[in-house]
């Protein structure tokens, strides 16, 4: 029997899950995109892309000619790949990795580069979550918050988003649970399963910087 060694740990602090619907917003995705860039500068991010309209393309087809549950889940996660293609392409100091070792290099590098996760071939590998689509980009970044060591996970919605704005800031806080998260429709259906119970989460609309700031200062 092989022996599987055990993984090194990760020093990522915060995964940035960065959601597609920005894509819309031209501005403001920029503005969130250089927001994490200064914070990444004393924090150690990674950021795992949202599925956006790349992934609305494999909704639409699956609404109109019907795909199987299995070939739809790895199309969407395709999407994902797409997605961090184009951030890693315009976040400043970030290199685009596929798999969990790649991180730590991005992190330990002698110059500090941002890790934006194209998540496809690690999740095919692992193959760990539902094939269904109760579970989209918001439980696949709580996944791979798990699988990296996270103390927390940030999940950056478009501008004017339905999130919470407890205590008169634009974030949902710590005290808010993924199940009532996941009952407001703020985050898809296995959000609750997927968030490992030692990871924080928060929610901001990427339209509160200072929110998002404060969120990616913890």
């Amino acid at each position: 029997m092989a022996i599987v060694e055990p993984e090194s740990p990760l020093r990522v602090e915060t995964v940035v899950k960065f959601g597609g619907g920005l894509l819309a917003h031209v501005e403001h995705f920029d503005a969130a995109l250089a927001t994490i860039s200064v914070a990444a500068t004393s924090r150690h991010l990674l950021i795992v892309p949202g599925g956006g309209p790349f992934a609305d393309a494999v909704r639409e087809v699956d609404r109109r000619i019907g795909i199987s549950a299995d070939a739809a889940h790895w199309m969407a996660l395709l999407a994902m790949d797409q997605y961090a293609h184009l951030v890693a392409a315009r976040l400043a100091g970030s290199v685009l990795v596929t798999k969990r070792h790649e991180i730590g290099a991005a992190l330990d590098a002698s110059v500090r580069q941002i890790p934006v996760l194209a998540p496809y071939r690690w999740l095919r590998e692992a193959d760990p979550l539902p094939h269904d689509w109760s579970v989209t980009s918001d439980s696949i970044s709580a996944w791979i918050a798990a699988r990296v060591d996270a103390r927390r996970l940030v999940l950056v919605k478009p501008p004017g988003a339905r999130v919470q704005l407890p205590h008169g800031t634009g974030a949902t806080g710590f005290g808010e649970t993924a199940l009532k998260a996941a009952a407001s429709e703020l985050v898809d259906a296995y959000f609750p399963r997927a968030l490992p119970a030692d990871v924080r989460f928060m929610m901001v609309a990427a339209d509160q910087i200072d929110a998002l700031v404060l969120a990616l200062s913890g």
